[in-house]
C-alpha cells in the first residue's frame, strides 16, 4: 500500500489533465458559498458541505461560522451596538448520550457541542436550568420539572465548556440566557463558582438602566468581565446577583408565534418591543416543534424578512441577539448572514458587516 504514495517521475505529469495539473501546482480554488460539493474538503474555511433537502437539489458549500465583528472592525463600541448569534436550547444536542441511564424522550435543538457552537461564532446560549438529583441540570422538559427522560446533563459540564472557551479566548464575551427552574437557595451561584466562571462575571451593578448604553466591549475585555448571565426568575437579581432578563432586554414571541410572517410582538414576560428603557433586543426565530429540514428552509428564506419586521416593531432598533435552532442549517448564509446583516446595520448602516471594514471589497448597500 505504501507504494501508492511514492512520488511519480516528473515525466508522468504529461498524462495529467490540464485542470488537474493546475490544481496540483497552484492548489484548489477557494470555494464560494453555493458551490456544489461532495465533502467538506470541497468547501472553503468557515463552510461545510450540506444538502438542504427536500427543496434544494444537491449538496452545496454553506456557511458554518460567524463573522467576528470585534476582529473585523473593532471592539470599541458599547456591548449593545453589536449583534450576537444565539442558539436556542444550546444543550439539547442530537446524539447526546443519556447521563441518567434512562433513554431520553424529548426534543433536540442543536447538532454541535457547546464548545463547537462557541468556536463557530455563537456568542449567546439559551439554557434551561432545573433542580434535579440534588444538583442543577440542563433539561428539555415542561411543567418546571426535570425527569430522567428529559435530562441532558449536569449544568456544571456545560459551564466548564464555557469556562474553557473564555480562558482560551480572552477577547470574547459570552451571554447566557437562562430559562430558570432552580429554586434551591444559591443553587445556580454554587454551580457558577464550582465551574470557575465567577472570575468572568459581569455584575448587575454595571448593567445600564433606562435604556442607556452598555459599557464598551473593550472595557469589558480589559476588566475580564466577559460573562453576562440573565435569569427568568426576578427575585434572583436581589438574592444571587443574577440579572433578571426583562429588566434589561425586550424579547419577541418564541415558537410558532415568533415566526408569523410580517408580525413581531413581545412575549408575555417582556415589555413591549418598542420600550427603549431596555437597551437590548432579543429576536427569537424557531418553531414550537424543532424539525431539522424545516429549520434549513426557514433560515434560507424567512429569517432575514423577520429581522427587518422586528426592527420596525422594536422602534427601529436592530436585534442584538438572534436565537435559532440548528444554527448551521441553510442553503447558503442562513443565520450567519442574518447576523452579518444585523451587525452591518448596527455598525455602519450597511446590509453586510463586511462592508464596514475598509479594503474588504464588499460594497455598502443601505
Amino acid at each position: 500500500m505504501g507504494g501508492a504514495f511514492t512520488a511519480a517521475p516528473a515525466l508522468a505529469l504529461v498524462a495529467v489533465p490540464a485542470l488537474a495539473l493546475l490544481v496540483v501546482l497552484f492548489g484548489a480554488a477557494t470555494a464560494n458559498v453555493g458551490d456544489s460539493c461532495s465533502t467538506v474538503a470541497d468547501c472553503g474555511a468557515g463552510q461545510w458541505c450540506f444538502d438542504c433537502e427536500p427543496e434544494f437539489a444537491g449538496s452545496k458549500c454553506v456557511r458554518s461560522a460567524a463573522t467576528n465583528p470585534f476582529q473585523l472592525t473593532n471592539n470599541s463600541l458599547p456591548f449593545n451596538k453589536y449583534a450576537y448569534l444565539t442558539t436556542h436550547n444550546s444543550f439539547a444536542i442530537v446524539g447526546e448520550p443519556s447521563h441518567t441511564g434512562v433513554p431520553r424522550i424529548t426534543f433536540d435543538n442543536q447538532e454541535d457541542t457547546v464548545t463547537d457552537q462557541l468556536k463557530n461564532g455563537v456568542r449567546a446560549l439559551m439554557l434551561d436550568t432545573y433542580d434535579f438529583k440534588g444538583d442543577v441540570w440542563l433539561c428539555h422538559s415542561n411543567g418546571g420539572k426535570c425527569n430522567d427522560f428529559t435530562a441532558f446533563e449536569p449544568a456544571l459540564d456545560t459551564f466548564k465548556e464555557i469556562e474553557a472557551f473564555l480562558a482560551a479566548n480572552p477577547s470574547e464575551i459570552v451571554t447566557l440566557i437562562l430559562e430558570d427552574y432552580v429554586h434551591a437557595p444559591n443553587g445556580l451561584t454554587n454551580v457558577f463558582k464550582t465551574s470557575g466562571l465567577m472570575k468572568y462575571w459581569f455584575p448587575v451593578s454595571k448593567m445600564p438602566q433606562n435604556g442607556k448604553d452598555w459599557p464598551l466591549v473593550s472595557d469589558m475585555v480589559v476588566s475580564n468581565q466577559r460573562l453576562l448571565v440573565f435569569t427568568s426568575i426576578r427575585s434572583k437579581q436581589a438574592t444571587e446577583g443574577i440579572a433578571y432578563q426583562w429588566n434589561f432586554m425586550v424579547e419577541n414571541n418564541y415558537g410558532d408565534d415568533g415566526m408569523d410572517a410580517g408580525k413581531c410582538s413581545n412575549r408575555a414576560e417582556s415589555a413591549p418591543l418598542n420600550d427603549k428603557t431596555k437597551s437590548l433586543v432579543l429576536m427569537n426565530y424557531f418553531p414550537s416543534v424543532p424539525v431539522k429540514i424545516t429549520a434549513c428552509l426557514q433560515h434560507s428564506k424567512g429569517l432575514t424578512d423577520m429581522v427587518n419586521t422586528c426592527y420596525g416593531a422594536a422602534g427601529n432598533r436592530w436585534a442584538n441577539f438572534l436565537a435559532v435552532d440548528y444554527y448551521k442549517r441553510s442553503d447558503g448564509g442562513g443565520a450567519f448572514q442574518a447576523t452579518d446583516l444585523l451587525n452591518g446595520r448596527l455598525l455602519c448602516g450597511c446590509q453586510d458587516v463586511k462592508a464596514c471594514s475598509r479594503g474588504s471589497g464588499v460594497i455598502c448597500s443601505s
